[in-house]
């Protein structure tokens, strides 16, 4: 369970290896390879994204993680435990956040948190106090015993936030956590998930939003066709690329050009005659170099 440290939550592991390993992990779907090797290593208290177009096998890996598929072939662990030979002690080290809102819209926030608890066999004292933390944690306390139905988008993803934390688990896995919301909603649980990683959680994120990965995350997988085709941190992936890049239309197409200063991209620049646009490489720019496509919903 958690333990305090300065009035904050903090979560620790006892596992030295890393707290999600994938070891040659694969998973086939009749004649379909949706995971063709995937190894990874997740280390604690890291904030890590896992990238790729629909297809590529993102939402199949986080499936055999959370224990709701099984893998063809591999191995995986979290916080140390088999996620097969230990399946109930894997499932208890993580909290998942899916894509899809799965509250039940007819009961209350708190309800929603308490069945939640009762599910993990938390004692009664335990699961009150830890509601009243955790909505305090997320700011939605002042909502506690409204309906969830009647919640704004952001609010219904901040009690799922709350719900994946209520067994206080060392890993937490969001799916896509800001899909349909509005910027300034998807900034509030940017700063959720910070927070989040500050109490001492490792973070597992999936989204098809590239700034958000590029702000959120300590290390970045590109993955394509159920192989990861590029792994490391934001701006390190970025940087061996460059730092500035030009989009021009040629012969009806985009074309970008790379820099590694911004004296050298000033200098072509200069000598352009048709509509082009400067900007600082992204990590977008990073999974087009490695794939050709882009990191589509």
């Amino acid at each position: 369970m958690g333990a305090r440290d300065g009035g904050r939550l903090r979560w620790r592991s006892q596992n030295s290896h890393g707290m999600i390993r994938i070891e040659n992990l694969k998973k086939n779907y009749r004649t379909i390879e949706a995971l063709k090797g995937v190894n990874l290593q997740v280390g604690e208290g890291e904030i890590f994204a896992y990238l790729g177009p629909n297809g590529s096998g993102k939402t199949t890996t986080i499936k055999i993680l959370t224990g709701l598929a099984s893998p063809s072939s591999g191995d995986a662990y979290l916080s140390g435990y088999h996620i097969l030979r230990q399946t109930l002690d894997a499932k208890r080290q993580c909290g998942l956040v899916p894509q899809t809102i799965n509250l039940d819209h007819e009961l209350t926030v708190y309800e929603n948190l308490n069945i939640h608890g009762k599910l993990f066999h938390m004692r009664r004292r335990e699961r009150l106090s830890r509601i009243d933390e955790l909505l305090e944690y997320v700011d939605i306390k002042e909502r506690r015993d409204s309906p969830v139905k009647q919640l704004s988008g952001g609010m219904k993803r901040r009690v799922m936030v709350a719900r994946a934390l209520m067994h206080a688990p060392r890993i937490l896995f969001l799916d896509e956590p800001t899909v349909g919301l509005d910027p300034t909603i998807r900034r509030k649980i940017w700063s959720l998930v910070k927070k989040i990683q500050q109490s001492g959680s490792t973070i597992f994120l999936t989204t098809h939003y590239i700034e958000e990965a590029e702000f959120l995350a300590d290390r970045v997988a590109f993955l394509e066709a159920g192989r990861i085709v590029a792994l490391d941190a934001p701006q390190a992936m970025m940087g061996r690329l460059g730092a500035w890049a030009m989009d021009e239309i040629v012969n009806g197409e985009m074309e970008t050009t790379y820099f590694k200063g911004r004296e050298e991209a000033n200098r072509h620049v200069a000598l352009q005659k048709g509509s082009f646009a400067l900007r600082r490489v992204n990590l977008e720019d990073v999974f087009l170099s490695v794939t050709g496509k882009k990191v589509q919903p």
